[in-house]
């Protein structure tokens, strides 16, 4: 369970409506430039980042905390067309809470799907950004353009998601994020609308100005050959952890390099 913060409803530049919880920091660390998370595919901030260790790790440190729900995810509005979708819609929406926020820069970190959007803002803002942590994701966003589509095919998620019978799914992977889908309570025609509309164009990588940190699994199939990602960014470093795309993130090394890397 996520330690009790507050909820804002946050209204985006198209209408919809976001979930944005926050935790004040306290001592030395509420100095710091706050921190906001942005998670990945079918999770929310309540799944992903008290699973993960990390909001705890920030939190202990006094850090100011901002997490929000993408659109389709958690507490905030689930439209099922897919042209209210894709990362680069959701980047702007993360520009839309910041402003909304009054925070002029923050250090931004992002998981599968979220280090997609942090790295289209880092691209596009990057006054925005002071520091940047991704995770979940290799050389795919130099090759593909987001989320390494190779390992995982957006349309036979979309499929999956849309499959009036769960049993016929063949795939592993495609299967699994189905069932964690349903487990954690999504609305799964709005997942495969974001399924439809994912990000698959180039990212202006070389305009990152902020230091930054990759953590891949060193068995995530989707975040194979990270230092490709490490080498186009301009300011990058690599942490290994262990485990495949889910169990990455509950290696306590994962949260312990990117605590460890935002208190730099």
């Amino acid at each position: 369970m996520a330690p009790t913060g507050r909820t804002r409803r946050i209204t985006t530049g198209d209408g919809l409506t976001l979930a944005v919880h926050g935790w004040d920091g306290s001592g030395a660390g509420a100095q710091a430039h706050p921190v906001l998370l942005h998670h990945g595919f079918s999770s929310s901030t309540s799944v992903e980042w008290p699973r993960s260790g990390l909001l705890d790790a920030l939190l202990a440190t006094g850090r100011r905390v901002v997490a929000v729900d993408a659109r389709g995810h958690g507490a905030s509005d689930k439209p099922h067309d897919a042209a209210r979708y894709g990362e680069a819609r959701m980047a702007a929406d993360v520009i839309d809470v910041l402003d909304a926020l009054d925070l002029a820069q923050v250090d931004l970190v992002g998981y599968s799907m979220g280090s997609v959007v942090s790295l289209l803002v880092a691209s596009t803002h990057p006054d925005r950004v002071h520091r940047l942590a991704v995770g979940g994701v290799g050389a795919g966003i130099v090759e593909v353009g987001g989320v390494d589509t190779r390992a995982l095919s957006s349309a036979r998620l979309a499929e999956a998601l849309r499959s009036p019978d769960p049993a016929a799914i063949t795939d592993p992977m495609v299967r699994g994020f189905r069932e964690f889908a349903e487990q954690t309570g999504n609305d799964l025609p709005a997942l495969a609308a974001q399924a439809d509309a994912v990000h698959a164009s180039p990212l202006a990588l070389d305009r990152v100005t902020a230091p930054t940190l990759v953590v891949a699994g060193d068995a995530d199939p989707l975040a194979q050959r990270p230092e490709v990602l490490v080498a186009a960014v301009p300011d990058a470093r690599l942490q290994l952890v262990r485990g495949d795309h889910g169990a990455a993130l509950t290696d306590p090394r994962f949260a312990a390099a990117i605590a460890g890397f935002l208190a730099l």
